[in-house]
């Protein structure tokens, strides 16, 4: 059954997006007494009947209420996006579809793409919690430097993957399961030593992803993998 997405289905009235109400109702053909689908991305999915079919503002009937509780743990990727964005929406697809809960774009000094579209992004991230049948969408932060991001969270739980000859750790012996993690991927040309000593001046652990040479979407969807895998 087709997946609807509301965000404030339990406040609006009951009512879907103009968006939404015109694919249920002109695309899908959806009439009154019809069951559908909703979700709200914060957790709950709605069975609904369709008590007026308008096209502009669908209004349903709540039948059934799900709610599911958040994973013990958190994953917050921080990543710079990709010259060629398609790769960027690759990854934020898969990302979603193994149910991160927080995304970044980082702006880094080796950065080749320094503007992003969010709503473009955020449509992205929707499609795919829909497809998924994720009960929570993740969150889609503004591009953020390096600097400011780094600043800004806890050393304790934070991972940056690089490819420099220093000291690191694999992922998959550094992270402790059933915490939170949040891991920082670099750009094409990956990050800048400048911004690799910033980092490790605050206590941001350095790791590794494997042997490899991986493209930046790539290494970002291997770290959410690996905590995923490791938390089964």
């Amino acid at each position: 059954m087709y997946l609807f997405y509301e965000p404030d289905f339990s406040s609006n009235g009951n009512c879907l997006s103009q968006d939404e109400s015109k694919h249920c109702i002109r695309v899908l053909r959806h009439q009154v007494g019809d069951l559908i689908s909703v979700m709200d991305g914060k957790g709950s999915l709605y069975s609904a009947k369709i008590i007026d079919a308008n096209p502009k503002k669908c209004l349903l009937s709540i039948e059934k209420t799900k709610h599911e509780e958040r994973r013990p743990y958190a994953i917050h990727m921080a990543v710079a996006p990709t010259k060629n964005i398609d790769r960027f929406e690759w990854f934020l697809e898969k990302a979603t579809e193994m149910g991160i809960e927080e995304i970044t774009p980082l702006l880094c000094d080796r950065s080749e793409r320094k503007v992003i579209k969010p709503e473009r992004l955020e449509k992205v991230i929707i499609a795919a919690s829909k497809q998924s049948r994720k009960a929570y969408t993740p969150k889609l932060n503004t591009l953020t430097g390096f600097s400011e991001f780094i600043k800004k969270i806890p050393a304790s739980n934070s991972y940056i993957a690089h490819c420099e000859e220093l000291p690191k750790e694999l992922l998959k012996i550094a992270y402790k399961a059933h915490t939170d993690a949040i891991i920082l991927i670099g750009p094409e040309g990956d990050f800048s030593t400048r911004e690799i000593n910033m980092a490790m001046e605050h206590q941001i652990r350095t790791i590794s992803l494997g042997k490899e040479r991986l493209r930046t979407e790539t290494a970002a969807t291997i770290g959410c993998a690996t905590i995923n895998i490791i938390n089964q």
